[in-house]
């Protein structure tokens, strides 16, 4: 059975991120796997509720609490939670990669009484270490979680296409339709050229496959921008993009359009690693 992981702070963005994920899992009849991670160095104990004077039982209280309101919505599936101990973005990667999740879905901020650990790098860091695809989704993002537009940025690097694959899958989940978006950020006609012919190369795996698409040419001057401009005027509710480098023990970082849209997009942001050969699109 696949397998999400949606970590989990108790904030209202992170249970906004739940939210969606629950609605991924539904369609993709998937496990939903909540996960929280105890640091005990920055955890904080300043809690909403007073049950409990211990902060594992309170956690608990908490996941059971989401496992009453949400559960019944999993029929053939399971909602589930785990409790970790170590550095944030570690434990859900390495959790991620025990439980070979196929995709891991993150609020990027969080302000709740356990730990403020969505601030700052830590997204960076889940979204560049991560053994899948991770969507992340900022604080105060109230948009339908049922997808109904996709919008994928194409550029003129090869790995721009691999991210085609889970973008039709999400497609083909929810009905959805895909906006290929190829952006122009010189006036050398070869490189306009391999942009357009890696996005012809996108609708053809995307036609092949029964799913709806369109593509628009823009010219830009910030790929990250001129995307998430586009995603807000179509209402496009989830974009897609590459992380832009390569995933390594020594780079937690990420390239620097992924790392603007990740943190400026008021649209839920799917991040896909590049890999060497993409076989499945025959690459």
């Amino acid at each position: 059975m696949k397998t999400i992981i949606s970590a989990i702070d108790f904030s209202d963005c992170s249970i906004n991120a739940l939210e969606h994920a629950i609605s991924i899992a539904k369609k993709s009849k998937s496990n939903l796997l909540m996960l929280w991670v105890n640091n005990p160095n920055t955890t904080k104990t300043i809690l909403s509720s007073d049950l409990s004077d211990d902060l594992l039982e309170e956690v608990e209280h908490q996941f059971t609490r989401l496992i009453n309101k949400y559960g019944s919505e999993f029929k053939d599936t399971r909602l589930d939670y785990m409790i970790r101990e170590g550095r944030v973005y570690k434990e859900i990667v390495n959790q991620a990669t025990e439980s070979d999740a196929w995709l891991i879905v993150a609020g990027t901020h969080g302000s709740s009484g356990f730990e403020e650990f969505w601030i700052g790098s830590n997204a960076n860091r889940i979204v560049t270490a991560a053994p899948c695809p991770v969507i992340t989704i900022r604080a105060g993002i109230n948009i339908n979680r049922e997808l109904t537009r996709i919008v994928a940025p194409m550029d003129s690097s090869m790995e721009t296409r691999q991210k085609i694959p889970y973008v039709c899958d999400l497609a083909q989940m929810f009905g959805a339709e895909v906006h290929l978006l190829p952006l122009y950020t010189t006036t050398v006609e070869d490189v306009r050229g391999t942009i357009m012919s890696y996005t012809k190369q996108a609708a053809k795996y995307l036609k092949e496959r029964n799913v709806n698409y369109v593509i628009t040419e823009m010219e830009s001057e910030n790929i990250s921008t001129s995307t998430i401009e586009y995603a807000a005027k179509v209402d496009a509710n989830l974009i897609a993009i590459m992380t832009e480098q390569e995933k390594s023990a020594a780079n937690l970082w990420l390239g620097p359009y992924a790392q603007q849209t990740v943190h400026h997009s008021p649209i839920p942001v799917l991040s896909v690693h590049p890999k060497e050969m993409l076989i499945s699109m025959g690459y």
